[in-house]
């Protein structure tokens, strides 16, 4: 067995917060990725984002982030996830 670090890489994301879905939608169209939107089934108050992703149409909803990956890629990050992967960049 060999180990391996994974690379570090900066991204572009943005978090659902229930009320910028709007931004959400405009940062996803913006680079070209495919979405299409909707009101949860059980809670009208929230959006949610269904994401098509490499591996297929991936469901985002308030407290996911949404990441622009290295090949231009989007998909949704789970916060608890996002949180152990990421850390903010200062220049």
């Amino acid at each position: 067995m060999t180990r391996y670090r994974k690379r570090p890489v900066v991204i572009d994301a943005i978090q659902m917060t229930g009320g910028n879905t709007v931004q959400v939608v405009q940062f996803i169209r913006e680079g070209g990725g495919r979405y299409s939107t909707s009101t949860h089934p059980t809670d009208a108050t929230q959006d949610q984002v269904f994401i098509h992703t490499l591996e297929g149409e991936m469901r985002a909803v308030d407290g996911d982030w949404i990441v622009r990956g290295v090949q231009g890629e989007f998909y949704p990050v789970k916060p608890d996830i996002f949180d152990a992967t990421y850390e903010p960049v200062t220049d």
